[in-house]
């Protein structure tokens, strides 16, 4: 029998309870894959989908979850330009969906989807960052092109990605406008930079334009089909709008008539990119702007050991605490 491993494994859907530990065969290598050794890994709302057995037909059971992970090259197949003991990170590309993912001591992964960096920052700051990062930088380069002195909004600034996307986009020189439901989180999208805070009631088109009369540049709709035609009206004639994430679970918009919805002259376009659009030099330039303060990492709370999966999951769930949810494997 080969060595072990333990993880959290998925084999039907519903609550909490149905996220075992268990003990598995740690996987071999093969052409094409490295295996890691995790160290980090930052829990998912669709991780969270994917127990409650929502996810799309690609996702399959028994399953480790995790779509992304930090950690270290455990072993690497033959011309993979990957060697043991260096610094990793991974997300997307079927993790945790139909591939065994990263709630696991080792997981193991196409070369293709390999980032390596070199950091002194600690596994839970850098276990927070991949997928939403990745998630954010993709969003603002691929999906909106953001050019410094533009405007964006970011509509569902308190979640992980919004926040990133705000930190990342005025380390990029762009003036921000972020929206939360709460009040109460104005002063948290102050502190990650945003320059005009908006409370959400669901139509901020009007509180747009107090700040940018012809609407902003660009936009960056996280919350998803209920709010898009507000996120739209609030875009300058020639600005672009960027549907990447949908909060509110509301990714279907019923009876759609382009000529109807979308304003004329704003485009409307989608991003949910990999591991490629975080090319190494980028997410290494993004580690050392954390190190030295210019970028900030949206930490929610941090768990250790696989027995805290159960508690980030229902944590997340709750919503109420903004921020990434990272579990460290000591």
């Amino acid at each position: 029998m080969g060595e072990r491993m333990q993880a959290v494994v998925l084999s039907e859907s519903g609550g909490i309870d149905k996220l075992v530990i268990t003990e598995l065969p740690i996987p071999s290598t093969r052409p094409g894959y490295v295996r890691i050794r995790v160290k980090a890994f930052g829990v998912n709302e669709s991780e969270v989908t994917s127990r409650k057995g929502l996810s799309d037909p690609d996702f399959t059971m028994p399953r480790v979850l995790g779509i992304e992970c930090v950690g270290i090259i455990d072993e690497a197949s033959t011309g993979s330009g990957l060697a043991p003991g260096q610094q990793v990170a991974t997300m997307m590309g079927g993790m945790g969906r139909s591939l065994d993912g990263s709630y696991a001591e080792y997981t193991l992964v196409p070369t293709t989807q390999v980032i390596p960096f070199q950091t002194s920052l600690p596994w839970e700051v850098v276990g927070a960052l991949p997928e939403m990062f990745q998630t954010a930088y993709g969003s603002l380069t691929k999906g909106l092109a953001i050019e410094r002195g533009q405007s964006l909004l970011i509509r569902g600034g308190t979640s992980t990605v919004g926040l990133s996307a705000a930190t990342i986009a005025k380390e990029m020189g762009a003036v921000v406008i972020s929206t939360t439901r709460r009040a109460e989180h104005v002063a948290l999208l102050r502190e990650f930079g945003v320059d005009h805070p908006i409370v959400d009631d669901g139509k901020i088109a009007k509180a747009v334009c107090a700040h940018f009369p012809k609407g902003v540049d660009a936009s960056l709709e996280l919350v998803g089909g209920r709010t898009l035609q507000d996120t739209l009206q609030a875009t300058r004639v020639h600005g672009t709008v960027c549907f990447t994430g949908a909060l509110s679970d509301e990714w279907v918009i019923p009876d759609f008539s382009p000529l109807g919805y979308i304003p004329f002259g704003v485009r409307l376009t989608a991003y949910g990119g990999g591991a490629a659009d975080l090319p190494p030099s980028v997410f290494n330039r993004q580690l050392l702007a954390v190190a030295d303060g210019r970028l900030k990492a949206p930490i929610a709370k941090v768990y250790h050991g696989l027995e805290g999966v159960r508690d980030a999951q229902a944590d997340l769930e709750a919503g109420t605490t903004p921020g990434k949810h990272v579990v460290v494997l000591d």
